[in-house]
């Protein structure tokens, strides 16, 4: 059986994650820490017990979503830069509803998750159709709905959702009212896991299979590579560029759900969402891709629970796993040149082969004369 060698998403993604923590060895280093224990720190941060290896979830859960909706726009040729005013109008819808509807367990998860799934759709729909009707730019359609969205938070929480103490966060949410579940706390030994993460393993499985065995995911993959193409073989590209960006919005407001209803249980005002930013890591380093996402999730989800712990125990600061992720995602965004070099390693090895064969042919050849 012949094995061919060839560049692909995942050596190109270990090949970035590689290099990303060759760089952050290079500045432990340089600023006098021991690489080694760093490292070692900073993964056991993550995933040294239960608890810990719960909060990692917890954190990789906002991630997964944020990322699936940066990813999902991709593959249909957007930029979803505006994941992060999704998030907060996602997850005010959830907290309203947190604060203000009562009912049985399963019928509330039921309305919460279709309260975060509107208020992001509708947050993504908006620059879906300055997009499809007047040909704006996504990228500065979604950064204003961003902005909106932000002094939106920062007016509504201290007038409707004041907590009794501070002016600038949202009473907190009941236990029972949020998506942290007794059983699940228990499993992880505490922390901050919740329910969240059935929503975004449930979305991972449904985008991959709208994606993969749809009509309408073979109709917005063709937009997303040729929307010329597509609009001459039929395709209704400007109700597909909505479309793609009310599922993508949808997707940010249930990581906003899962954010201010599962992990803090509050909203802040005066904040943006980093995590909202960080989704575009997690695709690029995914490959777009809804199980790559899963993976590249967990492993930013990883970093930044350890980090903390690594500060702790160590003299390096935690800016430094900031910046190993900031160097992965540039090895990422460069991955022609790895897959350049991993097709060329590809064709030595098939040379090398070759040659071997041809060499074993004219030598039979020759014992057989």
């Amino acid at each position: 059986m012949k094995i061919k060698f060839k560049s692909n998403t995942f050596l190109i993604a270990v090949s970035a994650v590689i290099l990303g923590l060759v760089a952050g060895a290079i500045l432990m280093a340089s600023i006098g820490s021991n690489p080694f224990e760093g490292f070692y720190y900073l993964f056991r941060g993550g995933l040294m017990n239960v608890e810990r290896i719960g909060n990692t979830i917890a954190t990789a859960i906002t991630l997964m979503l944020v990322g699936l909706s940066v990813a999902f726009a991709f593959k249909t040729g957007l930029f979803n830069i505006g994941a992060a005013g999704q998030m907060l109008v996602g997850g005010l819808c959830a907290t309203l509803v947190a604060h203000y509807v009562f009912l049985p367990r399963p019928l509330y998860l039921i309305v919460i998750i279709a309260a975060a799934l509107l208020g992001g759709g509708l947050w993504g729909v908006i620059p879906g159709l300055l997009k499809a009707k007047f040909n704006v730019h996504e990228v500065v359609a979604t950064i204003m709905m961003n902005w909106i969205a932000y002094w939106s938070i920062y007016y509504f929480v201290p007038a409707y959702l004041k907590g009794p103490s501070l002016e600038t966060e949202s009473k907190s949410i009941a236990i029972s009212q949020s998506l942290r579940s007794p059983w699940l706390t228990e499993i992880f030994g505490g922390g901050y896991i919740n329910l969240g993460i059935f929503v975004a393993i449930l979305a991972i499985i449904l985008i991959k299979f709208i994606l993969d065995k749809t009509t309408l995911g073979f109709e917005l993959k063709a937009v997303g590579s040729n929307r010329f193409c597509a609009e001459y073989a039929g395709v209704k590209v400007n109700r597909n560029v909505i479309i793609s960006m009310m599922i993508a919005g949808g997707l940010a407001g249930l990581a906003g759900m899962t954010y201010y209803t599962g992990y803090s249980r509050n909203i802040q005002i005066g904040v943006m969402p980093s995590m909202g930013f960080d989704g575009i890591a997690v695709a690029l380093l995914g490959a777009s891709s809804p199980i790559g996402v899963f993976f590249s999730a967990l492993f930013f989800g990883m970093l930044q629970s350890g980090k903390g712990f690594m500060n702790a125990m160590t003299e390096v600061p935690p800016e430094i796993a900031d910046t190993i992720i900031a160097t992965i995602i540039y090895f990422t965004a460069t991955s022609v040149l790895f897959k350049k070099f991993w097709d060329s390693v590809g064709k030595r090895i098939r040379t090398k082969r070759k040659d071997r064969a041809d060499k074993a042919v004219a030598q039979e050849g020759k014992d057989n004369g």
